[in-house]
């Protein structure tokens, strides 16, 4: 009995140092340039779970993104918030982008966007502004690597710092 006290606390007490543990909250976003297509090409991948948060947060949906219950009614959500809280400008005016669309890998949703008609001659700049998740978790931290025409630029975007350019 002597020894099974120390034994089970042993057990015990690094389980109550993960009890406070926190979710590291990050998006990954891919800003490139298609000669080809004359387009800024993006892709964006989320948290799966933190997305259908914040859509049940903002908008009072309880979204299933993932999940086999899945309806053309998530991906409304998916995109009307994309376009609240991910905006695109070339050469400092906001653009219009269109949503390719989305796909999952294991827990992340990938969203696929693009600016078309973009000729390379004319693009000087181009600004990032992502505010994704920022409104539910203050520790959100959204990067953001830019590639165009062999120059590249990542930023690390938080609450505090929305915004991310790469100038040619």
């Amino acid at each position: 009995m002597k020894i099974f006290k120390p034994v089970l606390l042993l057990f015990i007490l690094p389980l109550f140092a993960f009890a406070g543990a926190h979710k590291f909250y990050i998006s990954v976003t891919n800003v490139d340039y298609s000669e080809k297509d004359q387009a800024v090409q993006i892709i964006t991948r989320v948290f799966i779970d933190d997305m259908n948060t914040v859509l049940k947060e903002r908008y009072g949906y309880p979204a299933v993104l993932g999940t086999d219950e899945e309806s053309a009614v998530d991906k409304e959500f998916l995109e009307k918030y994309l376009r609240t809280k991910f905006l695109v400008e070339i050469n400092g005016k906001t653009v219009k982008y269109d949503f390719i669309g989305h796909k999952y890998d294991s827990d992340m949703v990938i969203c696929y966007l693009e600016v078309p008609n973009v000729p390379l001659q004319t693009l000087k700049q181009i600004g990032i502004t992502n505010e994704v998740l920022t409104d539910i978790y203050d520790d959100q931290q959204n990067v953001v690597h830019m590639k165009v025409n062999g120059k590249k630029k990542s930023h690390v975007l938080i609450k505090s710092r929305i915004k991310g350019m790469l100038n040619l």
